[in-house]
């Protein structure tokens, strides 16, 4: 076997399938997103050569930076939730009566599409009906927001359930990596005196802090790119309010025919995520990473 697998030849056989697929459904379609956003085209007709004009355009469009600030500020929110799952996941790492009823719990919502979730939360969030409303009215507010329908509070309504929706996945990475650490280092921290919090701080986090970076990167990255609850909950409403870089592109695309400036804003978007995957590299790097 190992002068099989020493053989170039049957090395190329292995990767050459997963090798196609990568470039076909990968990179092919990022160097056709760049090359349509050079492009003046509704999707259906011929295409015209604009060279960079969706690219300045794109740049001077105060709608494109609305939503890029509403894109941040959910990979923002998303990013402080990390805190909560971690200390979650702490708990429930730490032998308590229950632990694993609860992460049952926590993993629900990644059982569910994210239309169902959006629904779900529409009916929590109706203006009449709706049980946050219904609690409201009972404890003596006398005119409860109208959530998703307010411009001021539609953003940060949903960006609720998208917390919500992925706290089960995050809890259950830290879990994982937290169940990892051998308990002896926790034994020999508890005959020292150690106090739980100072485990936590000193013992558990040091351990698990490549596992966190990667969740920093995919709990940003995601939101910066997030689209389908919004597109379903408000679709981007009321007047922009909840626009976010992903939706607001479909807009332009699909929904305006202007594939050509649509491609644009995906391309950018891609860029974006590059260069904000590679600060968070930056800013959490240690002497201790290699590379």
């Amino acid at each position: 076997m190992n002068k099989v697998m020493s053989n170039k030849k049957v090395i190329a056989m292995y990767i050459a399938p997963a090798l196609f697929l990568v470039l076909a459904l990968i990179y092919v379609p990022i160097v056709q997103t760049g090359y349509f956003g050079l492009m003046k085209w509704n999707g259906i007709g011929d295409m015209e050569f604009i060279g960079l004009k969706n690219y300045s355009h794109l740049i001077n469009d105060p709608l494109f930076w609305k939503s890029a600030l509403h894109s941040f500020l959910l990979a923002v929110f998303s990013a402080l939730s990390l805190i909560g799952y971690l200390f979650i996941s702490i708990i429930l790492a730490g032998k308590i009566r229950g632990a694993n009823l609860l992460r049952k719990i926590y993993l629900i919502p990644m059982l569910l599409a994210s239309v169902a979730i959006a629904q779900l939360w529409l009916k929590i969030y109706h203006p009449t009906n709706g049980i946050l409303n219904t609690v409201l009215i009972s404890l003596g507010v006398d005119n409860p927001p109208a959530w998703l329908a307010e411009s001021n509070l539609a953003l940060y309504a949903i960006i609720v359930p998208i917390i919500w929706q992925y706290a089960g996945f995050y809890i259950l990475i830290y879990y994982a990596a937290l169940k990892n650490i051998p308990e002896s280092l926790i034994e020999a921290a508890r005959i020292d005196g150690a106090t739980p919090l100072q485990i936590a701080l000193k013992i558990k986090l040091p351990l698990i802090m490549n596992v966190i970076k990667v969740t920093i990167v995919l709990a940003v990255v995601g939101s910066l790119k997030y689209f389908d609850l919004i597109y379903v909950m408000t679709d981007g409403g009321p007047n922009g309010s909840s626009e976010v870089m992903a939706s607001y592109m479909y807009h332009k695309a699909f929904k305006g025919f202007d594939f050509g400036y649509g491609s644009a804003i995906g391309f950018f978007l891609l860029v974006i995520c590059l260069v904000v995957t590679f600060i968070i590299s930056k800013l959490t790097e240690t002497k201790n990473d290699t590379y």
